[in-house]
């Protein structure tokens, strides 16, 4: 979807679709398990974690963020990043709109 387009979709669409688009990386997904066990972490703490290099750890914080998954706070010279709950409490209710769309129907396409 060009950029355009998005004017034609709702800002709650296109906040969806920028959390899907970063969630649909497993590299991304690897980074938000490390931040849930951890509870937050330094990005020189994920090149010790998982099996890729540090600017591409960078350049996946920076989807992450940009689609406000997650937080990152300066401490020192470093930045500490977490998981942002109160997005993720959106994503998880759209999905459970979804998820209970059809729940009292019985009939659906073959």
């Amino acid at each position: 979807m060009g950029i355009t387009k998005a004017a034609y979709f709702t800002d709650a669409q296109n906040e969806l679709a920028d959390i899907a688009k970063a969630l649909g990386n497993p590299a991304r997904i690897a980074i938000l398990d490390h931040l849930a066990k951890v509870n937050s972490c330094i990005c020189g703490e994920l090149v010790t974690e998982l099996p890729l290099a540090q600017a591409t750890i960078s350049q996946h914080l920076k989807e992450l963020k940009n689609a406000k998954l997650i937080k990152g706070n300066i401490d020192g010279n470093a930045v500490c990043y977490c998981i942002n709950h109160e997005v993720f409490n959106k994503f998880k209710a759209y999905l459970n709109i979804l998820s209970n769309a059809n729940d009292n129907s019985t009939t659906c396409c073959p």
